[in-house]
C-alpha cells in the first residue's frame, strides 16, 4: 500500500494545472514537470519505446511476452489538473482506518468534509484515504489514473509469470480543458482498442458520454452618464442577467442526473461597455444535444431583435458520445467487466456524466471505454481518493492484459 500512496503524493504535489486562455500544447509549461517526470520513471521500471513529443505526449511500451498475437491494448490517463481550483502546493493528509466520521481537513478554515453532505464517503470506512488540507484540489483526477497504469505496468514487469500480449501507456495534457486528445497520435500509438483510467468510484465502467459543447456570448454595450441615459445607455451586464434568465432553470447540473442534459454557466464578468458568459453544453442525446444549441441561438437572436445588434453567440463542438464507436467491438467492455469480477469488484456500468480523452479518441479510430480511477468530488477542496480503490484498480489493469492473452486462440 505505501509504495502506491508514495507514487501517488509525489505526482499530485506537482502543479500541472492547465489554462483553457494559452494557446499553447500543453497549455501551462508546469504540466512539463510532471511529464518530463513520467518519461524517466517509465524507463527506471523497465517500460520500452519511452517517449514524449513536443506536446508532451507520452507513450511507452510493454512488450509482449506471449508467443500468441494477441491484440494489443492500451492504458491512457492525463496529468494535468483542472483550472477550477488551485492546484498549487498541495499537501495530501492520508487518513488511515478512516472511522465513518467527519474529516477535518482545515481546522483554522473551518473546513469539514463529512458523510452527511458526501455519503459515498461511508463506503470507504475503515479504509485510507487520502484527501486535501482544505486549501486545493486533491488531483486525483487523473494522477490517480497515472499511479494505477505505472503501478500496474510495474507489476507485470516484476511478474513475468503472467502472460500479456504487447500493451501501450499514453499520458496526455490538457484533458480539463477538453484538448486531451487533440494531438494524441493514434497511428503512432497503435493499439487495437485502449482503456482511460479516468472514472470515480471503485466499479465504474463507462462507455457512453455526454455530447459536449461550449459556448460564449458576448454583449457589446453603451456607457452613458446616468443622469442622461435615457434612450441612449446600453447596459451589457442587464442584458446578460436577461440571457440567463432565458435558459432553462431547471436544466442545470445540480438538478439532473443519469443521461438529462443541462447548460452550466461556468464563468461571467462584465461592465456597462461589454460583458461576457461562458458556458458549457451538455446531452447523451444527440437529436437534444443539437436542439439545445439551436436554442441558445435563439435566445441571441430575441435579445437582439429587442435591443438591437449588441450580442453575438460562438459556439464550438468539443467532443461527441463514445457509444456509437464502442457498441461495435463491445467485447472490450465484456473483457473489462470480467476482469472486475476476476478481482471481486461488482462492475457499475453507466453513461459518465462528463467526458473523457477516451471520447475523443474513439472518434479518432481508437475505441476506449472509461474506467475508475477511485476518486471522489474531483475539482475542489473536497476531493479525496482510497488508497485501496487505486489498488483495485492497478488489478484490474493486469487483469485486463492477463484476460486479453487467456482469451486469444
Amino acid at each position: 500500500m505505501q509504495h502506491i500512496i508514495d507514487r501517488f503524493i509525489n505526482y499530485v504535489t506537482i502543479d500541472t494545472q492547465s489554462d483553457s486562455s494559452s494557446n499553447t500544447t500543453p497549455s501551462t509549461s508546469k504540466q512539463w514537470n510532471l511529464a518530463n517526470k513520467l518519461v524517466e520513471e517509465l524507463k527506471e521500471i523497465g517500460m520500452q519505446d519511452v517517449t514524449i513529443d513536443e506536446n508532451a505526449y507520452i507513450m511507452a511500451t510493454l512488450p509482449s511476452n506471449t508467443e500468441k498475437q494477441v491484440p494489443t491494448i492500451g492504458f491512457i490517463s492525463h496529468f494535468d489538473t483542472s483550472p477550477d481550483f488551485s492546484g498549487t502546493n498541495v499537501k495530501p493528509q492520508i487518513i488511515k482506518n478512516y472511522d465513518g466520521k467527519d474529516i477535518v481537513l482545515n481546522e483554522e478554515k473551518g473546513i469539514i468534509l463529512s458523510p452527511s453532505y458526501f455519503d459515498d464517503l461511508l463506503l470507504y470506512k475503515n479504509q485510507t484515504l487520502i484527501t486535501t488540507d482544505g486549501t486545493t484540489l486533491l488531483g486525483a483526477d487523473d494522477k490517480a489514473g497515472v499511479t494505477e497504469i505505472v503501478t500496474a505496468m510495474e507489476y507485470l514487469i516484476n511478474h513475468p509469470e503472467i502472460k500479456h500480449g504487447k500493451i501501450r501507456v499514453g499520458f496526455t495534457p490538457d484533458e480539463e480543458i477538453g484538448r486531451g486528445a487533440h494531438k494524441f497520435d493514434v497511428a503512432k500509438f497503435g493499439a487495437d482498442w485502449a482503456y482511460t483510467m479516468d472514472g470515480s468510484q471503485i466499479g465504474e465502467l463507462e462507455y457512453e458520454n455526454f455530447n459536449a459543447a461550449e459556448a460564449k456570448i458576448t454583449i457589446h454595450g453603451k456607457s452613458v452618464h446616468p443622469g442622461y441615459a435615457k434612450g441612449k445607455m446600453v447596459n451589457a451586464i442587464l442584458i446578460a442577467h436577461e440571457f440567463l434568465n432565458h435558459l432553462p432553470q431547471a436544466e442545470v447540473p445540480q438538478k439532473t442526473a443519469g443521461r438529462e442534459g443541462f447548460f452550466h454557466v461556468h464563468h461571467i464578468q462584465g461592465e456597462i461597455e461589454l460583458a461576457t458568459i461562458e458556458l458549457i453544453i451538455r446531452d447523451h442525446d444527440l437529436t437534444l444535444f443539437e436542439k439545445r444549441k439551436h436554442d441558445l441561438q435563439a435566445i441571441a437572436n430575441k435579445l437582439n431583435d429587442l435591443y438591437g445588434n449588441y450580442l453575438s453567440l460562438e459556439i464550438k463542438d468539443q467532443y461527441f458520445n463514445m457509444k456509437e464507436k464502442v457498441e461495435p467491438v463491445f467485447h472490450i467492455v465484456e473483457l473489462a467487466k470480467e476482469a472486475m469480477l476476476s478481482v471481486g469488484i461488482t462492475p457499475i456500468i453507466k453513461p459518465i456524466r462528463g467526458g473523457t480523452d477516451g471520447s475523443q479518441l474513439s472518434y479518432m479510430g481508437l475505441p476506449c471505454p472509461n474506467i475508475f480511477a477511485g476518486g471522489h468530488n474531483f475539482h475542489g477542496k473536497y476531493e479525496y481518493v482510497p488508497v485501496e480503490s487505486m489498488q483495485k484498480a492497478v488489478e484490474v489493469i493486469v487483469k485486463i492484459c492477463e484476460l486479453n492473452c487467456a482469451q486469444t486462440n
